[in-house]
């Protein structure tokens, strides 16, 4: 394998910008030899962002891919929010490249070059004696532009902050926008916390001339407070074991999707699932934007396996206030999941099992009315929630439907 590629094949970026609702536009398809684009719709943010029908994916948000799991890469981008950026080759540059054993990775390096990182999302929380443990200060000589200076062990530093580091951005607010002084007061109405995006000034100087923008969905995570849990379950002979219920906070009229009403010793409650979770995947596909019935549905064709992940209310809250999702960050990814209980026995039949599915057809609930009431909720912080739509979890599913297969199995073709 050669570190030493020919000059003329140049990877490039390209920077695709949705706006809420919207799709990328385009479809990834997987190949033995990698990730590669095709069906543009027009006029969509893939097209405007100049990517072209047959280029390769070499990264995706700045990490490396194309060693990586098919589902991982679909989640990757399913959850960076309204930008991602993609690193492509055209596909006669890649299978040339191929050929010649060029190290893709190497290539893809090249690009950023020798002093480059990734910037950091980190979340520090103030200590009595030091406080945030640092200190903002002005760059000499350019507007609105700044840098920190951090207290030996101080909590900045324990964040993953280093002395020199650029301020780029605070809790959800570009820092390129705010005067020092109105910085400081933003600093100071924080409370005991704070989540800052920090880059060392190589880096930034890397992004500058390759004319990316420094966000979170580029950023690696140091010390985030919150963090969005996966729970996989295999059905008991009373099912999961679990209520999802679509409600509206009153505080922003937004629908969510909570988990209510966890069975005691049901597989939902030994999985990890709590009372007032708010579900935001099922088997690594975000569904916070889905209609009830629809995620229903998802959760009725995964058979008696289904891999959920959830965050709690506070922690929606944390991520919603900083403007991304809580799926950015997530470790978890869906391949992972799927695999840890690939092995895991599947219930036996019982009689009441098999007399329920000889008498019903389509989903069976403990208890569904036809139109569920609406009912007011407390939920743990005081704000009123109303229930739109109940669906039960505590029975058999008697719809004859297999297992979900996992995404780079079951299909090699994706619209995102």
């Amino acid at each position: 394998m050669t570190d030493d590629p020919d000059p003329s094949v140049v990877p490039r970026l390209c920077h695709l910008k949705r706006s809420e609702g919207q799709s990328f536009g385009f479809h990834l398809c997987m190949y033995s030899q990698g990730f590669e684009i095709t069906d543009l719709d027009p006029w969509s943010p893939a097209e405007h962002s100049g990517l072209k029908d047959g280029d390769r994916v070499l990264e995706v948000n700045e990490e490396y891919v194309v060693n990586m799991d098919f589902s991982r890469v679909v989640r990757q981008i399913q959850s960076c929010g309204l930008h991602l950026f993609l690193l492509v080759l055209k596909r006669e540059e890649y299978e040339w490249a191929v050929s010649m054993g060029v190290d893709l990775k190497f290539l893809a390096n090249a690009t950023k070059g020798d002093r480059w990182s990734r910037p950091r999302l980190c979340h520090i929380q103030k200590q009595p004696k030091h406080g945030l443990g640092m200190t903002i200060v002005s760059v000499d000589g350019e507007k609105n532009q700044y840098m920190v200076r951090t207290v030996i062990d101080g909590p900045a530093e324990k964040a993953g902050i280093f002395s020199g580091d650029r301020l780029i951005w605070i809790n959800g607010l570009m820092v390129s926008t705010l005067r020092y002084s109105a910085l400081i007061r933003t600093v100071k109405k924080s409370g005991d916390s704070v989540t800052v995006l920090v880059i060392d000034s190589d880096s930034e100087s890397c992004y500058i001339r390759r004319k990316i923008p420094i966000m979170p969905v580029v950023a690696q995570s140091c010390s985030l407070p919150h963090k969005a849990k996966t729970m996989n379950l295999v059905k008991g002979s009373d099912g999961y074991g679990f209520l999802l219920r679509q409600e509206k906070l009153a505080s922003t009229q937004q629908k969510v999707h909570v988990l209510r009403e966890v069975d005691v010793g049901s597989p939902a409650q030994g999985a990890g699932m709590e009372d007032g979770d708010l579900l935001l995947a099922v088997n690594g596909e975000p569904i916070e934007s889905m209609e009830h019935e629809d995620i229903v549905r998802k959760i009725r064709q995964s058979g008696d396996k289904v891999s959920l992940t959830a965050i709690s209310i506070p922690g929606r809250d944390f991520y919603r206030e900083l403007g991304i999702s809580p799926l950015l960050f997530h470790e978890d990814c869906s391949h992972h999941c799927i695999k840890n209980w690939e092995d895991a026995p599947l219930r036996k039949p019982t009689k009441y099992n098999q007399d329920r599915e000889e008498a019903d057809s389509g989903f069976y609930s403990g208890y569904v009315a036809e139109m569920p009431e609406t009912v007011r909720i407390q939920d743990p912080t005081g704000h009123s929630e109303c229930c739109m739509e109940s669906s039960y979890f505590t029975r058999e599913l008697s719809e004859d439907l297999g297992p979900l297969t996992k995404i780079s199995e079951r299909t090699h073709y994706v619209y995102l």
